[in-house]
């Protein structure tokens, strides 16, 4: 039986956020069947991008403290880090407010520049991960997920916390191999798999709703959930924001893949009642996702009727090119028209495989997702 604690927190205030964390560990058994005295521990908190805090793009400072001062109490050896795709992992850690803390407690950044090459035969999508030296050097990992709506998987969380182990633009290779977001949920959970997380934390005092997990809106959600289960973590918020957890293919691949379960009877709810939490007005997509495929048999133009797309608001882009820069697709399927930079770069969705790394990475909310008329008609029809 999957445990999740509940637990209520309205506000980073950090005595309170740290009496909760406890609580929430104390409720699923307590710090020593995760942690022992003298154990190297990895925090993977969420630094997607270097913001602060106040944006909701990454794991609050105060959590992240508040996590590691209860480890530190235990006598475990702290370390932390992550790899965000567009900066180096010291600029992000630098300006969400991780860093701060980390120099304050005394904990040593983990190399998540390099990585090592790993072989695991137990993988069913992936048999091989390059994984950042810093994770293969510690005895376990907290993960500390950040609450939030994504454009590819619907919702990031606790399972998908765990592709910033992969150093820096490897990740995007794992977006041209497997373009099939089923295929590419199918990596997740084979690489959490191989890197047994021990504890999940997650961040929803705030979290993102609407055009994540960069560009959404912050929206108080006043909760910590915490579980060595991410698949049964994930399913809570899915209940939470009125989502079928069986359209996240992290959740629905997390279960049939032996990692966790979002079956109700099969997961254990403690703390705080659920029903406080339930927010069906959750700015979020609640349709199934359609998996791209390339059809080329048909010359590939019916999944531009079908699939969704990522769409550049000319009013909001400042032509900063990072959406360019990110395009995983050689040549790029994003790209400035007759290399003119004065104008917004425009997409090529015959070469489009739907990543939407462009619209997840945008800093200016200029980049959305927009769902193809037949679609929402069939959508719609099937109602």
């Amino acid at each position: 039986m999957a445990k999740v604690a509940i637990i209520r927190c309205d506000s980073y205030d950090y005595d309170k956020v740290k009496k909760c964390v406890k609580r929430g560990i104390e409720l699923i058994g307590g710090l020593r069947s995760f942690v022992k005295e003298g154990e190297r521990i990895l925090l993977k908190p969420n630094m997607l991008t270097g913001e602060p805090p106040e944006k909701c793009i990454t794991t609050h400072p105060v959590v992240f403290k508040a996590t590691a001062e209860i480890l530190k109490e235990s006598g475990a050896i702290l370390s932390y880090g992550d790899s965000p795709a567009l900066q180096t992992p010291e600029f992000a850690a630098k300006k969400c407010g991780i860093e701060e803390i980390a120099k304050e407690l005394d904990i040593k950044f983990a190399d998540f520049n390099s990585g090592e090459e790993v072989t695991f035969k137990e993988g069913i999508q992936n048999k091989r991960f390059t994984i950042a030296k810093g994770v293969l050097e510690c005895d376990g990992i907290i993960s500390l997920p950040k609450l939030k709506t994504h454009g590819l998987t619907k919702l990031t969380g606790a399972v998908k916390n765990q592709f910033g182990c992969i150093p820096g633009k490897l990740k995007g290779e794992f977006h041209v191999k497997l373009p099939n977001v089923y295929d590419f949920a199918k990596m997740l959970i084979d690489l959490n798999k191989f890197l047994k997380p021990r504890l999940y934390i997650m961040d929803g005092i705030y979290a993102m709703e609407g055009n994540g997990p960069r560009g959404g809106t912050p929206k108080k959600m006043n909760i910590l959930l915490i579980s060595s289960d991410p698949v049964a973590l994930d399913s809570i918020v899915c209940r939470i924001v009125n989502v079928n957890p069986e359209f996240v293919p992290t959740i629905k691949f997390g279960k049939e893949m032996g990692l966790g379960t979002y079956i109700e009877n099969e997961i254990e709810l403690v703390g705080d009642d659920i029903n406080q939490f339930y927010d069906k007005n959750f700015v979020v997509n609640r349709s199934p996702i359609t998996p791209f495929k390339p059809l080329n048999f048909i010359g590939g133009h019916l999944r531009n009727f079908l699939v969704p797309k990522p769409y550049i608001d000319k009013d909001k882009c400042v032509k900063c090119g990072i959406c360019v820069n990110m395009c995983p697709v050689e040549p790029k399927a994003v790209n400035w028209k007759k290399d003119d930079k004065k104008k917004p770069p425009v997409h090529n969705y015959k070469k489009c495989i739907r990543c939407y790394c462009c619209q997840e990475l945008c800093p200016e909310s200029a980049i959305s997702i927009k769902v193809p008329f037949i679609r929402k008609i069939i959508q719609n029809k099937g109602k």
